[in-house]
């Protein structure tokens, strides 16, 4: 029998004494997995809720697989340390969200890997839910389990604990084997006859099989627009935005990036998909940010036109938009000004080396009298502050690496007057890339240098984060390691590592003493000894095969190799483009370099072109028998219940601004800098407590009829959250505009359960728990059935009678 958890029944009281419990209650807008279908999978991410949330591989899998009749994929995170301890404690496997079945009880378990160090975690949920770690003592009923992601371009570390692995982009191909083994569970097949189908596929990799060929998806630029919206997080994330992927692969080459190489050829959306897909996530995700992310946004062909058509559509709405990965090349301020007039932070530039002799040898040129200008030209226009990014240990840099990197800083601040944010990362090889072979720096020469820097530029005024070298001793390990590294992850992950990638949970004396007895097997994954001389390595050239040899990347033999000889010669290689003087092999018969093309350089997106607010809330400027210039209230009552009390008031908050966006409605929204919808919450609910009649008011642009409001807000708020009794108020100029809070009373509060005749009335909601009746009580326990303002006498009265005692409440025709 298939296993589900519910928070609410299997972990009750004890969910509220983890942090942010909302991670794992679930409930949130837009999901879409589902019981009983005939394929069930799920996707797992190994990190946190709100760094999972942002994940766009994670999202499109979730999305896509979820729109084939008769699968289900469902989708689960790393559980933090203290709800670990909690489901061990229970005896509850982790669960995924929508469904709450047991990542156990799948039949395909699905773990994408973007970090290295998310490898301890992929093994503590493998352990929690009862599935083994290691790959050969799993049994029938347990879940073939599929690494993908950019980290297993080297599959190996991670050989023992995954039953697969797909190599490249799960738009080419994947989505048709999911397809394909749904076929085989209706056939009544079981795990065997689904790993042999998994393992047949050319881009799937498992252990004893020669090669597995890169996936790359052609149809990426002709495909209609498909983005990954749902669901929306219940609680607000890192990257709390819509993301449009403008672009996939990246042109220009720079040797040291493993991203650039491993998304090759490049491909480019049409530009009215791009347009189609930003919309989808205003109108159906609600997000106020939408990020156009690349590997290199600028060199989006035409994106000048972009911008400006998203301009021209969006401003008047308060969305904004963000353009991160912008190259030197590819600068332009008016181009920021058009996507930034929402809100404007500061810029960013990811400049890697400073001199220009090693800038030609990673092939990436970042002048300093170019980004001088450039700030100049941005302090005169508003934009504040300036964030820089720099790697020590690139193969190019040598001993005067640090004093380099301060000088270029020092001489920005001197030029422009910017006080500066330098962030400093440790260059970590990586396989299928010129430098593969490189030797990584010495941990503690790494430290020297970032030192230097940062004692350099304090002074100045420069802020300088600093990189972790241990941290990056073990993503070098896990990036070019066998399966021997295998053995360290282990023994760390037994040992009680969890979230390495976290600075603060990061167990540098596990690791540091796990380092030491390998010491001989780190040194050889850290320092393989430089490139051999004809180019790629093999046993021809005197050594054995790469770790990662097991995966074809499509690259022509000896194209990287030629590659680091570049860069040691200090030779640029030109941008790619079809019919390049230096090919790679990867454009061929079925890939190529994809551009953009519109037909003429004025080109303006205008078809099916949206008002600024869509007439889904019919308005009007005043409504009947109220004359003149004035504001447009409502307020209602909503309730707030199940799985959404585990909701915090932040969360309410980013609940109900984006269901305002998603429901079209005309809200207020204040000036400044930041521009914020005008919502008001009347004392907010403490987490755990349930409540019937909470009270809440919106100002609206226009009058819109209360019950309209009310209807198309239940139709896109999450679960446990649904608006009730609605009503109109219109405040003419020159009125006092009295807020909600400024005339709340206090709450009623009773057990869950009990009649109404054991309610406890509390007009201090500090004390709500003072009544004989609620002591001893968890929140869990309680519901709050109403809120009260203050009547002209100070008496408790419903807020609805208040403000109609003030304003009259709007006649509705």
């Amino acid at each position: 029998m298939v296993r589900y958890v519910d928070p609410l029944a299997d972990i009750g009281d004890a969910l509220l004494s983890v942090e942010m419990p909302a991670r794992y209650s679930g409930g949130e807008y837009g999901r879409l997995a589902k019981k009983d279908a005939v394929l069930r999978m799920l996707v797992a991410f190994p990190d946190l809720y709100e760094i999972g949330m942002s994940n766009q591989a994670f999202r499109i899998l979730y999305n896509r697989l979820n729109g084939i009749p008769g699968i289900s994929c469902d989708r689960a995170f790393a559980p933090a340390a203290d709800f670990e301890r909690l489901l061990r404690e229970k005896g509850l496997p982790l669960y995924g969200l929508d469904t709450g079945i047991s990542a156990g009880h799948t039949h395909v378990l699905m773990f994408t890997l973007g970090y290295e160090l998310g490898i301890t975690e992929v093994l503590a949920m493998l352990d929690v839910s009862s599935i083994p770690v290691h790959s050969e003592e799993r049994k029938e009923e347990d879940p073939v389990v599929i690494m993908g992601g950019c980290c297993v371009s080297n599959p190996l570390p991670y050989a023992a604990f995954a039953d697969a692995f797909w190599i490249g982009e799960a738009e080419a191909g994947f989505f048709e084997l999911a397809s394909d083994l749904l076929e085989l569970k209706k056939k009544g097949e079981g795990r065997g006859a689904l790993l042999e189908k998994i393992a047949c596929h050319p881009s799937v990799w498992v252990r004893g099989k020669k090669k597995a060929v890169r996936a790359v998806d052609t149809a990426f630029a002709s495909r209609p627009p498909l983005p990954a919206v749902f669901p929306v997080a219940g609680m607000r994330v890192v990257q709390q935005h819509g993301a449009v992927e403008i672009m996939r692969g990246c042109p220009n080459g720079c040797r040291f990036c493993h991203a650039g190489f491993w998304y090759r050829p490049m491909r480019q959306k049409p530009l009215d998909v791009v347009i189609r897909e930003a919309e989808t996530f205003v109108e159906q995700g609600g997000y106020r940010e939408i990020s156009l992310y690349s590997l290199s946004s600028g060199d989006y062909r035409h994106i000048d036109a972009l911008a400006a058509s998203l301009d021209r559509r969006f401003s008047g709405r308060h969305i904004s938009f963000q353009l991160p990965s912008l190259r030197i090349s590819g600068f332009s301020l008016s181009l920021l000004e058009k996507i930034s007039r929402v809100r404007k932070s500061g810029l960013t530039f990811a400049v890697e080396t400073p001199s220009d002799e090693w800038q030609d040898s990673i092939n990436k040129r970042v002048p300093l009298d170019d980004v001088s200008a450039i700030l100049c030209e941005a302090k005169k226009n508003g934009w504040r502050g300036a964030k820089f990014y720099f790697m020590v240990g690139l193969p190019p840099a040598g001993d005067g690496e640090a004093p380099l990197i301060a000088d270029f800083i020092a001489g920005i601040g001197r030029r422009t007057g910017t006080r500066c944010t330098v962030s400093l990362g440790i260059f970590v090889p990586k396989p299928h890339t010129p430098y593969q072979w490189a030797d990584q720096m010495d941990p503690e020469e790494a430290r020297r240098r970032c030192e230097y820097i940062r004692a350099r530029l304090l002074p100045l005024g420069h802020k300088v984060n600093m990189p972790d070298p241990l941290t990056s001793v073990i993503e070098g390990i896990l990036s070019r390691g066998d399966t021997g590294a295998g053995t360290l992850i282990e023994e760390a992950f037994r040992s009680g590592c969890r979230f390495d990638a976290w600075s603060e949970h990061l167990r540098r004396d596990i690791w540091t003493d796990i380092l030491s007895r390998h010491e001989e097997n780190v040194r050889a994954w850290l320092r393989p000894g430089g490139p051999p001389e004809d180019g790629d390595p093999g046993p021809e050239a005197g050594r054995k095969e790469s770790a990662w040899s097991c995966v074809d990347p499509l690259a022509l033999p000896g194209y990287l190799g030629a590659e680091c000889s570049r860069s040691a010669a200090g030779e640029l290689t030109s941008p790619c483009m079809n019919n390049c003087s230096h090919p790679c092999g990867i454009c061929g018969k079925d890939q190529r370099i994809v551009e953009n093309i519109i037909h003429n350089d004025t080109f303006s997106y205008e078809q099916d072109p949206s008002p600024k607010f869509p007439p889904v809330l019919s308005g009007r400027s005043a409504p009947d028998g109220k004359d003149g210039p004035g504001t447009s209230r409502i307020v209602f009552m909503y309730g707030k219940t199940g799985t959404a009390v585990f909701h915090s008031h932040l969360d309410m908050v980013e609940i109900f601004s984006m269901a305002l966006i998603r429901a079209r409605v005309p809200v207020v929204f204040t000036a400044g800098f930041n521009p914020l919808q005008k919502i008001e919450f009347v004392s907010p609910l403490p987490v755990g407590i349930a409540g019937l009649n909470e009270t809440a008011a919106v100002d609206t642009e226009y009058f819109c009829r209360a019950a309209d409001f009310a209807g198309s807000m239940n139709a896109v708020l999450p679960a446990g959250i649904r608006i009730g009794a609605a009503r109109n108020y219109f405040i003419r100029t020159g009125e006092k505009k009295h807020s909600l809070s400024s005339l709340h009373w206090g709450g009623v509060y009773r057990k869950k359960g009990r009649a109404c005749d054991d309610e406890v009335r509390i007009s201090d909601e500090k004390t709500y728990r003072s009544g004989a009746a609620l002591e001893g009580l968890t929140n869990l326990d309680l519901v709050r059935t109403a809120v009260f303002a203050r009547g002209v006498h100070g008496e408790k009265a419903p807020y609805f009678d208040v403000y109609g005692a003030l304003y009259g409440e709007t006649p509705v025709q």
